[in-house]
């Protein structure tokens, strides 16, 4: 069975980034990976807690069928400096890894 062409990783992004701006949150794209095949994280700050900053970080993965899903890294906020460790291994494991970050005062990731 023939599978539908994908969409660029870097088109994929940019309206990702879209959908951000038009809902009134603020991202930026803090890495770049290849254009096309790339793979995508998404980290989300969500505020202050007992142990300073935390954030949620969301991971592109494929299922065994090879579609694309997303699922959150931590089960939840982590402190900010976990999230960090995590992407820096990440992106020593993936050169092609795009890292986004969004910042939103809901906590939102606007991923489907």
């Amino acid at each position: 069975m023939d599978r539908p062409p994908r969409l660029k990783t870097e088109i994929r992004v940019a309206a990702h980034l879209r959908r951000v701006a038009a809902a009134g949150a603020f991202a930026q794209v803090v890495r770049k990976g290849d254009p096309d095949a790339g793979a995508i994280a998404v980290k989300v700050y969500v505020g202050r807690g007992e142990e300073g900053p935390l954030a949620r970080l969301f991971i592109q993965s494929r299922d065994e069928g090879g579609e694309l899903f997303w699922r959150d890294a931590f089960d939840g906020p982590a402190p900010e400096e976990r999230v960090d460790e995590r992407l820096a291994k990440d992106r020593r494991i993936d050169p092609d890894l795009w890292i986004v970050e969004i910042e939103d005062r809901n906590g939102r990731s606007f991923l489907d």
